[in-house]
This record gives C-alpha cells, sequence and structure tokens, in this order.
C-alpha cells in the first residue's frame, strides 16, 4: 500500500477532479500533470484541473466569446457601453477594420444588358487568425462549434433566415444543439448557416471566419451525399451555399449549388405530395431518410424545404438565364403537387393541408384556387411561378415568329380586342391577366406596416416580383411599340412605388433577387429617359426622380450585398453617358 500515490488512499475532495473526468462522470485520481484515466484515454496532454489558480482553455474561450458578443453589441448600437474588459495584445487585432466588400467603381464597363452572369466576383474575406486555436474532445466532431459559439452565431442568423429562402423552425435548431449527434441538424446545413452569420456581421471581425465555416459547409455536403443520411438538411444547406455564392458575385459556384439542391429535391421525391399512396416506392428511395411522416412540423420542414428550392430555382434561373431544373408538365409524374407552404404555428399545431393531389403551381396558373394558398410563403411562391413564366414567354417571341409580325398581331389585338390566332399571344394575354390578378390578391402595400416583420419583408419581394414579372413579359418589344412599352414603363414606377415602403432597416433583410428585379426596371426606365427627347412628350425630370429614388435604393441593398453594389455600377456607368 506504500508504493500507491497519495492521491488514490483517499477519495478525492469534490471540485477536484479534473475537467474532462468531471464531464464524463468518471472516478479521477486527481494525479498531476496528467490522471491515470486521461493517460490511459491518451488525452494526457488535454488533462485540466480548475483549481484556481489558472484559468482553463474553456475558460480563456468563454471569456473570449463573451467579448465578441460585447462588441457586436456596441458596433449595433452606438449608445451602448460595455463593461470594462482588459484585452491582452493579442486581442487588439479585433478592433483592426477589414471590409471584405469589394464595390466597384463608376468605371466598370457593362451596360444594364448585359447579363448577370458577367458580373465579377467579390473575393471572400481571408481565413485569419481571431478565435484562439479550439482543441475538440472525442464527443464533438470537427464540423461542431462549441456550444456558446454556435448559439451566438444562430443567434445572429436568425433574423435573416428568410432573407437567403431559408424557412427553418430555429427553436428546433437551437435545441438540437444539446442533442446525440444522431439527433443533430447535419453540419451541412449548420456550417452553412454559421456562414451566412459571418458573412451578415461584414465588415466586422467576426467575418474573417467565413472562409473557415464555408469550408468545413463544403465538407459536410460531400460527406452528407456520400452517406445519403438527413437529405432535406442537405438540400436547405446547398440552398444557403448556392445564395451565399450568388450575392457575392461567384456566379458558377452558385449556379452549380442551385442546380445540385434542385436535383437532389426532385430526386427525393419533395414535389411529390406525400399524402399519395404510390408517392414511396420501395427502391431505390428506401436508402433516404425521407418516408412521409405525420408529425406536423416534421412534415412543414419537408414543404417549406421544397418550396425553398422551387423559389431559388425558378426565380435566380431567369437571371442567370440558364434552364429551370425542377420540371412541372402535365405528366402526373414530372408536376408539382407538393401542398402550399403554410405558417410555421399551423404545422406546430398539426393542420397541415390534406386535400387531395392536385397540380399545384398549373393548378393555379389555371386559376384554380385553393384554401390553403394564401399565407405569405405561398404568395411568394406564386410570384417566383409567374416570374419565370413570364421569362419564357419572352424569350420564346424572337425565335417563332419576326418582331414585326407579331408587333402587329399584338397591336391588332390591344386596340381591338379582336382574338389573335397566334397560341403564343393567347398564353401572353392569359398570364398578363392572371398576374394583374395576383397583384390584387396581395396585401396592400399601406398595410404592410400591421403584419409580422417576417411576412412585410416576403410581400415587399412578392410585390416587387410581380411587378416585375410585367416588366419581362413584353420587355423585348416595349421599344418598338408605343403600347407595349407604356405597360413596361407603368410596371416598372410600380416597383419604384414599392420602394417607397422599405425603410432604412428594412434593406438589411431583404431577399437578394430584389438587387436583380431593380437592375430590370432601372433599364426600363433609362430607355424611357433616352426616348423622351426624340419622340415622347413627358415630363423628364419625373422619370429622373424615379431613377434617383431606385439608385438609392440599390445603392443601400449594395451595402450588404455585393452582387447588388456591382449592378449600381452598371446603371450608373450608363447614366452617365446619356
Amino acid at each position: 500500500m506504500a508504493n500507491k500515490p497519495e492521491s488514490a488512499q483517499t477519495t478525492l475532495q469534490r471540485g477536484k477532479a479534473c475537467l474532462r473526468c468531471r464531464k464524463r462522470k468518471m472516478r479521477c485520481d486527481g494525479t498531476k500533470p496528467a490522471c491515470q484515466q486521461c493517460v490511459r484515454a491518451k488525452k494526457g496532454e488535454g488533462c485540466e484541473y480548475d483549481d484556481g489558480k489558472g484559468k482553463t482553455r474553456t475558460q480563456l474561450l468563454r471569456e473570449h466569446i463573451a467579448r465578441l458578443e460585447a462588441r457586436i453589441r456596441e458596433l449595433e448600437d452606438p449608445d451602448y457601453v460595455s463593461p470594462a474588459v482588459v484585452f491582452s495584445s493579442g486581442d487588439l487585432s479585433l478592433y483592426t477594420s477589414h471590409s471584405p466588400l469589394s464595390f466597384p467603381s463608376d468605371s466598370s464597363p457593362a451596360s444594364p444588358n448585359t447579363s448577370w452572369t458577367s458580373l465579377q466576383p467579390s473575393t471572400s474575406p481571408s481565413s485569419t487568425q481571431f478565435l484562439p486555436e479550439i482543441d475538440f474532445d472525442d464527443q464533438q466532431t470537427r464540423f461542431q462549434p462549441p456550444l456558446e459559439l454556435a448559439r451566438m452565431l444562430l443567434n445572429i442568423f436568425s433574423p435573416h433566415r428568410h432573407q437567403c429562402g431559408l424557412d427553418i423552425h430555429m427553436g428546433r435548431v437551437l435545441d438540437s444543439l444539446t442533442m446525440y449527434p444522431k439527433e443533430q441538424r447535419h453540419p451541412a446545413l449548420m456550417n452553412t448557416m454559421y456562414l451566412w452569420a459571418c458573412f451578415i456581421s461584414r465588415p466586422e471581425p467576426l467575418s474573417q471566419h467565413e472562409e473557415h465555416y464555408l469550408g468545413l459547409a463544403l465538407d459536410a455536403l460531400r460527406e452528407g451525399l456520400r452517406d445519403g443520411e438527413k437529405i432535406v438538411d442537405i438540400i436547405q444547406g446547398s440552398c444557403l451555399l448556392s445564395m451565399y455564392f450568388l450575392v457575392n458575385g461567384r456566379i458558377l459556384e452558385g449556379s452549380y449549388h442551385a442546380t445540385v439542391a434542385a436535383a437532389l429535391a426532385v430526386q427525393c421525391g419533395l414535389h411529390i405530395n406525400t399524402y399519395q399512396d404510390e408517392v414511396w416506392p420501395s427502391n431505390p428511395q428506401e436508402q433516404y431518410d425521407l418516408k412521409p411522416s405525420r408529425t406536423g412540423v416534421k412534415e412543414g420542414e419537408r414543404i417549406l424545404a421544397f418550396w425553398q428550392v422551387y423559389n431559388l430555382d425558378r426565380c435566380w434561373s431567369v437571371i442567370l438565364r440558364k434552364p429551370c431544373i425542377i420540371p412541372d408538365g402535365p405528366d402526373p409524374r414530372q408536376s408539382i403537387n407538393c401542398p402550399w407552404p403554410q405558417d410555421w404555428a399551423e404545422y406546430e399545431a398539426g393542420h397541415i393541408n390534406v386535400v387531395p393531389p392536385f397540380q399545384t403551381i398549373r393548378g393555379f396558373m389555371g386559376g384554380e384556387v385553393s384554401s390553403s394558398g394564401f399565407s405569405a410563403q405561398a404568395m411568394r411562391v406564386k410570384s417566383s411561378a409567374l416570374f419565370a413564366r413570364a421569362d419564357q414567354l419572352s424569350s420564346v417571341w424572337e425565335p417563332r415568329m419576326s418582331q414585326s409580325s407579331l408587333n402587329m398581331m399584338l397591336y391588332d389585338t390591344l386596340t381591338t380586342g379582336a382574338k389573335g390566332s397566334s397560341m403564343l399571344l393567347q398564353q401572353t394575354q392569359e398570364l398578363e391577366r392572371t398576374i394583374l390578378e395576383f397583384i390584387t390578391t396581395l396585401t396592400p402595400l399601406d398595410q404592410l406596416e400591421a403584419l409580422a416583420v417576417d411576412d412585410k419583408h416576403t410581400l415587399l419581394v412578392t410585390h416587387t416580383l410581380a411587378h416585375t414579372a410585367l416588366v419581362q413579359l413584353y420587355r423585348p418589344l416595349a421599344q418598338d411599340d408605343p403600347i407595349v412599352f407604356d405597360r413596361c414603363a407603368r410596371s416598372a414606377r410600380a416597383c419604384v412605388a414599392i420602394i417607397k415602403h422599405i425603410s432604412d432597416l428594412d434593406y438589411k433583410y431583404l431577399d437578394p433577387i430584389v438587387g436583380p428585379c431593380w437592375s430590370y426596371v432601372a433599364d426600363t426606365l433609362i430607355i424611357e429617359l433616352e426616348t423622351q427627347g426624340a419622340t415622347w412628350n413627358v415630363v423628364e425630370t419625373d422619370v429622373r426622380n424615379q431613377i434617383t429614388t431606385l439608385l438609392y435604393a440599390m445603392t443601400t441593398l449594395g451595402l450588404h450585398l455585393p452582387i447588388v453594389a456591382i449592378a449600381v455600377a452598371k446603371v450608373q456607368k450608363r447614366l452617365s453617358g446619356l
């Protein structure tokens, strides 16, 4: 007995065990510098004691996070005074000015007619030292930050989730942080949310870690595709990655991940109503954890994930001039009959749309009305469908017939009311009526302030997409036909009128798709300005005021979204030549 260590002869006092044994509730012998439990687990170097004689790495990390939170609050609220904190020399880098946004100069070449695919990317900030080295124990994965840091990042991201198209129950996401790994959300989704939190924080120091979380998100996405688990999370993460690349002007990467998300959604049947008996064949879908759940929240997440992909696919395919990925044809196997998205309160209460399956988008285009299709999310989806359809029809005009013949048919129909013989013309007129009727069902702009903040931002984008769809519909013929151009100009002015209902605080929460929409509107107004002096007797000052309002909105949004800042430079370049 005399040869045994003294620490083993008596019971170790409470609070004297090493941090690792205390966390795992294992018996610790208190031996220093490393107890036997840590030595046997080959964790001797990580054996630490909280004996009051010095701060552990965990304590230092927590203090560091507290300082970051205080600094973020100071920057957001100039009147806030944080408690005094003593900083070491290594912390001085926290106050180093760093702006990752690359704003183009007025001399940037290109006209508003240039495709968005030609925009130059904005470089993401480099991954510099910001947080201290973090040693994860064997209960953490390499994708998972410390709990306090994860919560801080999610709290930063949460108010912006609708901005990047994600409609998710953040309470459940936060709760999952303390669950067993198998019950947590997939790292591909989590790290894209952390990535967006860093991006939103630009130009503050937290943004320096974008590359870190971008790398983790890409690695987690590859592993998720290989394993085929939590596929809804994988799809949502792919959408967030796509939006991150797109808003930074990294067009090819953004387009790639949008395509991946849409292809996965179709492959896994997200576009299909899960209440159909034949939806889930035994092969090959069995390998995916996607079998329909009658639980409201789980089914709601599945439905909302599909519409997130749909909005991304339809809207940005127009901007990037590429085909849509998600099919929606007359064939039931290739049509969308996923129920319309509802509010989270409906899903939490278990109120899921269980009406017999119908073709959701095609039914809406054909005049069908669904009682569940009037939520803010559903109206946003409908505007995406109208926007994409308008672009599709306008792109068919020139290849199908000469412009002069179509102009004459269109003029005769608009002035006399006669039915045109062209199926294309009929489809165009039907779509115009559908868009105009849809606009009348939207909450009026002067009533948006009475809505929840998220619904207000969603409906601002919905109004903008609907009016831009009208601009797109007749844009190929607008310069040659005064009647058609007048319709375009009225829709463009309607988009400018929407801006007057956007407060300065709203800009940092707006969906990035409004940037390209405003670019289309600016193009129309500039054409009107160019035409006035030659042929039209219209007050030039009014048009210039409209353009000034539009440029203010684009410049303000460009402070948060680099891709819009690039578009502003193109508009200014064109205006300078007038």
